[in-house]
């Protein structure tokens, strides 16, 4: 670069009103806690779990509600469910299906925070936790740009079909550096493009939600 010369970085959240963008897909989401059986553009439930490769046993024992609000895109657990002992976030944990099974994976011992930024399906997280009768999972409002966990509390960091709607990528993975403990891990399935985003798609709203 010639010197005297700056480079300016257009990145998502500068395209995007943030805040319009986190109220829409929040109330996208509460209709899906409220109504898991209504037309929406991706699958849900075990329809969804089904496709998805989430083995029997993984399921096994769970009320159907903890199931029918499901609405992933992938399965985290393909490279392996969380050890007996350890610590898992959950980023956007929805109806709380993904921390139920780090739950019961990591057993009395270990611990498992789910975090969502929609008030609807962090009740029916908690009311389907309740329901399952597990107790190791606490399910807490917040941003994956602001994880709220102490630095270096997580052995692993799990998150399904999420990071794609946020804006700031760069700020939600430093967010699951810091969350980690040296030698963690992430697991997260998500949706990519391999394609540069045209500015004007970044700034569709709807285009965000799918």
């Amino acid at each position: 670069m010639p010197p005297g010369r700056w480079v300016s970085i257009v990145t998502a959240q500068d395209l995007v009103d943030v805040q319009r963008l986190r109220e829409e897909v929040s109330a996208h989401y509460a209709e899906v806690a409220h109504d898991p059986d209504g037309a929406f553009h991706f699958h849900t439930g075990r329809d969804a779990t089904g496709r998805l490769g989430y083995a029997d046993e993984l399921l096994e024992g769970f009320p159907e509600p903890c199931v029918e609000a499901f609405a992933g895109v992938a399965n985290p657990f393909w490279w392996g469910l969380p050890e007996p002992g350890e610590r898992v976030v959950d980023i956007g944990s929805g109806g709380g299906l993904d921390a139920m099974v780090a739950s019961r994976a990591v057993a009395p011992d270990g611990e498992v925070v789910g975090v969502d930024m929609t008030p609807a399906m962090l009740e029916r997280a908690r009311r389907n936790a309740a329901a399952a009768g597990i107790d190791n999972v606490d399910f807490r409002e917040g941003l994956a740009e602001a994880l709220p966990v102490p630095d270096g509390w997580a052995d692993l960091v799990i998150s399904n079909g999420v990071l794609n709607l946020v804006p700031d990528k760069v700020a939600a993975y430093t967010e699951i550096m810091r969350a980690l403990r040296p030698g963690g891990r992430i697991q997260i399935a998500d949706v990519c493009v391999e394609v540069e985003v045209p500015d004007e798609a970044k700034r569709d709203i709807d285009l965000w939600k799918g």
